[in-house]
């Protein structure tokens, strides 16, 4: 299980991050599309870590929103 932030970009793209993973960042074209492609894009990036060895980081779920 992965915080992911999805927000729309300057281009009408979605964007996903996964503030866990650094780097893990994904796109689509819709809500849908960009949660399948951030879904596909966390098990690259944690398969790719196994791979080398490296540690998968852990998840922290600490959100916080602000209304400013």
């Amino acid at each position: 299980m992965r915080e992911v932030v999805i927000y729309l970009g300057e281009d009408e793209y979605w964007v996903a991050e996964v503030p866990s993973l650094p780097g893990c960042i994904s796109q689509g074209k819709t809500k849908e599309e960009v949660i399948r492609n951030v879904k596909e894009a966390i098990s690259c990036y944690t398969h790719a870590l196994e791979a080398d060895s490296l540690p998968v980081p852990e998840e922290r779920f600490e959100v916080m929103v602000l209304a400013v």
